[in-house]
């Protein structure tokens, strides 16, 4: 026997499984009820609206294996087989996480194919992968962030079964793994649960759709579909952490604001599973309540991306000063974000035209709760044509980029394939079926860089599936000249980061950064790590005596009694008095 839910607290339901037709009884709660005593794992179910042509699927689908406008399929959470009973987690401080999209990872873009490749990643280093959005969209591929079905994995990636797999295996190779979830806006297709209920606010839209509605009449049941979803991810599918897309879209104006709730019932859960559950923010805010412990004010989650330091990086390493990067690009501003972690902490924003963000106690937030990197998914593929950093920079400068993020106080963490600086692009790609949508798409991006300078047809189309093919790993790179020499040294440095306890370090005010003529220097207790931005040798003052160097990205270092000789972009790390 099944018992098939779903809310509609204003409409009248009727349930179809199998091809039958059964009638539902409406709670005073809103929700619609019915047991099926015929019905169970494997049975096709949908619902019929009033309003409807066609029934929809459940907005709670656990399975959609016909995409996200075919019918659910009931799913047994209990039935598969885990192996990872001795599975302790894996905690964000000290560890090194790896960005990876599915569909672009392998050529078959599959969760199964994605296993075949973990052993590198353990050779590597890294700690936890992040996978980006993995809940069903419409199409085949797409970048998963016009996700419809916020409770069922992509049936094109291997479903839940095949999510399950992979996070098992990842397991068995002691990786955590981290899922990237949408909660801020429903993608453009399939997105059928706000014909149930109130799920849309009244406060209008933001960038990628209409607002969720998470204060106003129903907003309680709402936030329960949200955070119900948060828990199963974590609890049914065994996953260490969630990173939260775009939390600065979430309005809410509630007492307690969603963030706070979700942080408490993690918090609970992970009491409950005896291991370490992260919550890790994306935000434009720059405002550290996000990961203030509850107990001081905050709303206590675990992490939160830190674009100001790669704005800091990116600008300083390519000379870039577009748009929001006109700020950026100073090594003031780069010891700022090494020191105190936001570089608009309060301070004015060319970009926004206003005052932005609040600072940083770096006696008391430890930089673990920054996620830091050179390159992820956005500032790489809401580039026109999706150029990585290794199309823009010198070997030289690509080390001296890693060795800056590697040995910093924040979690760092890597893009796919950034570690053998691949050659591949990656773009922005989608397989909208509609083609009103796929047009919209196609001539929307077009014309955004258009305005920017871009011929309209340099700017690949997100709708051929040569963009989305181009995007993939080119897995063949590994060994050769190079980008066997930049995975080394990546190997190396979180290597390095593992054995050195000050490279571990995440306190702030432990940080010390002192820079001259392009050049700076970073002292993390007992190393001191000193990069060389310039087209020549330099000789740069360690301000301690160095005893030998535990890491040189080239050749040539020349130690003297309290001072090093670098070669032209250069980086090294040394151990000292």
């Amino acid at each position: 026997m099944t018992l098939f839910e779903v809310w509609a607290p204003e409409k009248t339901v009727r349930l179809v499984v199998a091809g039958e037709n059964h009638e539902m009884e409406r709670g005073d709660d809103g929700w619609w009820r019915c047991d099926v005593p015929s019905a169970g794992p494997g049975s096709d179910y949908a619902y019929v609206l009033p309003e409807a042509k066609t029934p929809l699927p459940d907005p709670r689908s656990r399975w959609q294996p016909d995409g996200v406008h075919g019918a659910s399929r009931v799913y047994d959470q209990s039935a598969f087989a885990w192996t990872d009973q001795s599975w302790t987690g894996r905690q964000l401080p000290g560890a090194v996480l790896y960005e990876m999209h599915i569909g672009t990872f392998t050529p078959d873009g599959t969760f199964d194919a994605a296993i075949a490749r973990l052993d590198y990643l353990v050779e590597l280093g890294v700690d936890l992968v992040e996978l980006l959005p993995v809940n069903a969209f419409n199409g085949e591929y797409n970048w998963g962030y016009d996700g419809v079905c916020w409770y069922a994995p992509h049936e094109a990636y291997g479903g839940p079964d095949g999510l399950k797999r992979f996070v098992d295996a990842c397991h068995a190779r002691g990786l955590g793994v981290v899922l990237d979830v949408v909660y801020n806006h429903f993608g453009p297709s399939g997105a059928y649960a706000p014909m149930f209920a109130p799920y849309l606010s009244s406060h209008g839209s933001n960038p990628w759709g209409d607002s969720v509605n998470l204060d106003g009449p129903y907003a309680g049941e709402v936030r329960r579909y949200i955070a119900d979803s948060v828990l199963m991810w974590l609890r049914d599918y065994h996953l260490d952490a969630l990173r939260l897309d775009a939390v600065h879209a979430l309005v809410d104006h509630s007492a307690v604001n969603l963030l706070e709730q979700l942080a408490v019932e993690v918090e609970s859960l992970s009491a409950h599973l005896g291991r370490p559950l992260s919550l890790i923010a994306e935000s434009d805010l720059n405002d550290p309540k996000l990961i203030t412990p509850r107990e001081a004010g905050g709303y206590g989650l675990h992490a939160q991306w830190d674009d100001d330091i790669h704005h800091a990086l990116h600008t300083l390493l390519t000379g870039e000063r577009q748009g929001y990067y006109g700020d950026f690009g100073s090594l003031d501003c780069l010891q700022t974000v090494l020191e105190g972690a936001f570089f608009h902490a309060g301070t004015w924003s060319s970009f926004r035209q206003r005052i932005h963000g609040r600072p940083v106690n770096r006696q008391l937030t430890p930089g673990h709760r920054f996620v830091a990197f050179l390159q992820n998914h956005d500032q790489i593929g809401n580039r026109a044509v999706g150029d990585r950093l290794s199309a823009l920079l010198s070997p030289g400068l690509l080390k001296v980029g890693a060795t800056l993020l590697l040995t910093g106080p924040f979690t760092p963490m890597l893009f796919m394939g950034e570690e053998w600086a691949a050659s591949s692009p990656w773009q922005f790609f989608t397989s909208h079926p509609e083609p009103e949508l796929a047009d919209a798409v196609r001539n929307g991006r077009r014309r955004e860089f258009a305005a920017h300078g871009w011929a309209e047809m340099e700017v690949p189309d997100p709708q051929d599936r040569a963009t989305f093919e181009r995007s993939k790993l080119d897995w063949a790179e590994l060994g050769k000249a190079g980008h066997a020499e930049i995975l080394d040294l990546y190997q190396r440095l979180i290597a390095l980061r593992r054995s050195r306890t000050e490279l571990s370090d995440p306190w702030l005010s432990k940080v010390e950064v002192w820079h001259g003529d392009q050049y700076v220097v970073i002292k993390r207790g007992n190393c001191v790590v000193a990069a060389n931005l310039a087209a020549s040798p330099q000789t740069v003052s360690l301000r301690s005596v160095p005893t030998k160097v535990l890491l040189a990205t080239e050749p040539g270092v020349i130690l003297q009694r309290d001072r090093v000789e670098l070669p032209a972009e250069s980086a090294v790390v040394v151990a000292a008095r």
